[in-house]
């Protein structure tokens, strides 16, 4: 039941708050900001949940690798936010903090697969309520919907989440995380290297800034 509880949190409350806040209208890099608050939530958080000690060497970390996000995901101050999508994206935020944590307090020695086999029955449980309840279920079996549902189960629901599941198991909650910043820096260099965007002085310097502060924050 615990895991159940955890996929809920992890593939309902946190992907699908982010994808829906996007939907109706969220600019994506205020909603990338936001939930890259996690890391820092997760160090608040996780003295007084799982007793870990977060020294002030981490707190550095973390801090710079957020700077250092910020700098590459950049976002306008005067954008239109619209309500929902702004508590939308707060709930994700909260869901994937206290998922991680819960997850690392759980410490239990089920295998990985099994693991995220009942995570995903959870999520997926979640989802079909959700859309029992409240819309008109319809799927237009394209190929771009393939290929995204193809790319949403086999590499982020699976393999993404294995990966999480297996650090959260073997360091620190707080440590873990720490990695998540390098998330939007690796996806700016990513759409430069295949997409043909532009690359920026800034978004080198937050690469630079994120790149240290979590060698900083994770480091022994």
């Amino acid at each position: 039941m615990n895991l159940f509880f955890s996929g809920v949190l992890f593939h309902g409350f946190y992907l699908g708050g982010v994808f829906y806040s996007i939907s109706i209208g969220m600019p994506t890099a205020i909603a990338a900001l936001i939930v890259t608050l996690q890391p820092v939530l997760t160090n608040a958080l996780s003295g007084p949940i799982l007793n870990e000690k977060v020294s002030t060497k981490q707190w550095i970390g973390v801090l710079l690798g957020f700077a250092g996000a910020g700098l590459v995901l950049g976002f306008d101050v005067g954008s239109k936010i619209p309500a929902m999508g702004l508590i939308a994206t707060i709930i994700a935020l909260l869901a994937i903090t206290f998922s991680t944590l819960w997850q690392k307090k759980l410490s239990n020695n089920l295998p990985l697969s099994v693991s995220n086999m009942n995570q995903a029955i959870g999520g997926c449980i979640f989802h079909l309520s959700i859309i029992i309840l409240f819309v008109d279920s319809y799927i237009n079996f394209s190929q771009t919907f393939i290929i995204a549902m193809s790319h949403q189960i086999f590499l982020v629901s699976f393999g993404a989440f294995t990966i999480l599941m297996f650090l959260i198991k073997k360091n620190s909650a707080n440590k873990t995380v720490s990695i998540f910043f390098l998330i939007p820096a690796t996806s700016a260099f990513m759409a430069w290297l295949f997409l043909n965007e532009s690359l920026t002085s800034l978004d080198l310097i937050g690469f630079l800034i994120t790149s240290i502060g979590v060698y900083i924050a994770t480091r022994d």
